[in-house]
């Protein structure tokens, strides 16, 4: 991808660092940036593809997604934060300290976002990339005492894009399942070969059954058991690198 974007024009007054900059990253020659369509603003128009990108909660886009959906193909553009540097600055913003966060995210935690837009799963002109990223999250002193450390988060900055995946179609979101997935499984197998918690398999499930690439077929005391039967997978496993 071109790293040099055209400048936007309009709807950037408020924009956070983190968004601006994989705004950038994501940019190709002939994109169009902050098109006003349908009274919504997208962030990219590529050809007949509109493009948004979601730093926040993947729901607050749910009405804006589903109109766009009626124009055409349109692609969400979700980051996961793989690797955080917490920044700590005074009431300036100049910094104070730096340290790793303990936390790693991994791109199938995209599917904690997606599960707040089932309506559009399915619909063959939704695509999703999933933006595996190295953040810088700054931190600045609240005034109110009540906020859990005093602390609350001043912004997110993009250090690194260190992987991406696009879920396009359903073979893309098969091949987040484990190769040696038994083809009637429950959440409680798919927990335990992911090294993922349950919670976790439960919304992978439900994103996989509103996408149609598994199907419930009956309850046990271990919980529902689905059926994947789209088991052929491409040569290069994607999963190799969504559960990395």
């Amino acid at each position: 991808m071109n790293p040099t974007p055209i400048a936007p024009r309009i709807g950037t007054l408020n924009e956070k660092p983190l968004h601006a900059a994989l705004k950038a990253w994501y940019a190709e020659d002939g994109d169009r940036f902050e098109v006003p369509v349908g009274g919504f603003v997208i962030d990219i128009v590529r050809g007949d593809l509109l493009i948004e990108i979601q730093t926040g909660s993947a729901g607050a886009l749910r009405r804006k997604l589903a109109e766009l959906l009626k124009r055409g193909p349109t692609r969400l553009v979700l980051p996961v934060v793989e690797h955080k540097t917490i920044v700590t600055v005074d009431a300036s913003l100049q910094e104070v300290s730096r340290r790793p966060s303990p936390r790693r995210g991994r791109l199938l935690d995209a599917f904690a976002q997606l599960v707040s837009l089932p309506e559009l799963l399915a619909d063959p002109n939704f695509s999703v990339d999933v933006v595996l990223v190295h953040a810088e999250e700054l931190r600045r002193p609240q005034a109110s005492r009540r906020t859990r450390k005093g602390w609350e988060v001043h912004e997110r900055r993009l250090v690194q894009v260190v992987d991406h995946i696009t879920l396009d179609h359903p073979g893309d979101y098969v091949a987040v399942l484990p190769r040696d997935l038994p083809e009637i499984f429950t959440t409680a197998d798919l927990a335990r070969m992911l090294d993922r918690p349950r919670w976790l398999a439960q919304k992978i499930a439900y994103v996989l059954r509103e996408q149609g690439t598994i199907h419930p077929i009956d309850r046990t005391r271990d919980g529902i058991r689905y059926r994947c039967p789209l088991r052929s997978l491409p040569s290069e496993h994607p999963a190799d690198i969504v559960n990395t």
